[in-house]
């Protein structure tokens, strides 16, 4: 089965003091193991970058940019990287019509569509709230796993 890894797991594995550390390397451990196809997007990435840059106090992980750039490559290691495709915008527009996505959650709506667009069913992530809407979205939270 192929897993798209959400941001705040990303986060979460590259923070050892967070009480979700454990939850989120554990379940990322736990399904390679298991021989399963875990990926992310670049949206994802991007995302962890504006996290993992902006100050502590910011609730951010105050990294230098080398550091956070050693962190990506790190991730691009571990996870397969889906590329951006024609094909995500137009299941976006009808995936935020169809929902009446608004403001902030249409980031969501993106990833949504960038799943469906390339056939992952399902979702790794602390936030299954998020996505609980789309339907061929499965949200799997990683202390579940």
């Amino acid at each position: 089965m192929t897993y798209l890894v959400d941001t705040n797991v990303l986060l979460r594995a590259a923070q050892p003091s967070h009480p979700a550390h454990a939850a989120a390397t554990g379940a990322v451990r736990s399904l390679l193991t298991r021989g399963e196809r875990l990926c992310v997007l670049p949206q994802n990435l991007i995302e962890f970058w504006a996290v993992a840059t902006r100050p502590a106090e910011s609730n951010g992980l105050g990294l230098e940019v080398d550091e956070a750039a050693a962190e990506l490559n790190g991730l691009k290691t571990i996870f397969e990287l889906l590329p951006d495709t024609p094909a995500i915008y137009p299941e976006w527009e009808t995936l935020v019509r169809a929902h009446q996505v608004r403001g902030k959650e249409a980031h969501d709506a993106r990833i949504a569509a960038a799943m469906l667009a390339h056939g992952v069913t399902h979702i790794l992530t602390f936030n299954g709230g998020d996505f609980k809407r789309f339907a061929g979205v499965k949200t799997v939270d990683p202390a579940d796993v």
